[in-house]
């Protein structure tokens, strides 16, 4: 029932989360990313774990970020006032590119965690969170809202989290939790991150970046 709760919740989400989907101009966008490749690389992949890579993130997803970091509705100090001279036809063209390109896999890692000694058992972990969630802690698979193979949902604004940065996905998690990211559909990832342990955010966090 719990499952089936959230299911539904996620499913109204998708329908109301973009009333307007973004109409971005890839070709447009390359020559406006410049200010962004120093930390998410002129492809959108990052070489430094804890900046995202946006390549392939999902077109939605990318402009409702780059608004809400534009507006300080989700505040990134590294991204303060980078984005204030930008149109909303700019972020649209920006999120656009950065969805062409192809995401490079960071590929998950041998990983030990408290009560697993075998890197083996630990991305095993990380595997069944993703698949299946965990029913003894009502937390619900990741695959419903970003896909089996990690691909996301764009129409709905749901990120693709397959490669990501292992790093980037535990901090995010993190945030989640505490209450530190609280913009988009926050109130989704919130009721997840918080039924989570340390334990389980590393390790599907690992999991997801092997994912493609």
């Amino acid at each position: 029932m719990k499952k089936s709760f959230f299911s539904i919740i996620c499913l109204m989400a998708a329908l109301t989360a973009n009333q307007a989907l973004a109409s971005g101009d890839a070709v447009a966008g390359e020559s406006k990313v410049a200010v962004c490749a120093g930390c998410h690389g002129s492809d959108g992949n990052s070489m430094v774990a804890s900046f995202p890579k946006l390549a392939g993130l999902g077109e939605n997803y990318l402009v409702r970020q780059l608004r809400n970091i534009k507006s300080g509705e989700r505040a990134i100090v590294e991204m303060t006032g980078l984005l204030d001279a930008s149109s909303d036809q700019d972020l649209q063209d920006m999120a656009a590119y950065y969805n062409g390109q192809q995401r490079q896999v960071s590929g998950a890692q041998e990983i030990t965690l408290i009560g697993y000694s075998d890197p083996d058992e630990a991305l095993q972990l990380g595997e069944n969170i993703y698949r299946a969630g965990n029913l003894k802690t009502e937390v619900s698979a990741c695959t419903g809202c970003h896909s089996p193979a990690g691909n996301g949902n764009d129409p709905a604004g749901y990120p693709a989290l397959g490669g990501q940065h292992a790093d980037y996905i535990e901090s995010q998690l993190l945030k989640y939790r505490s209450g530190e990211r609280a913009s988009g559909n926050a109130k989704i990832m919130q009721g997840v991150a918080e039924r989570l342990s340390n334990k389980e955010i590393k390790a599907v966090a690992n999991f997801i970046s092997g994912l493609n």
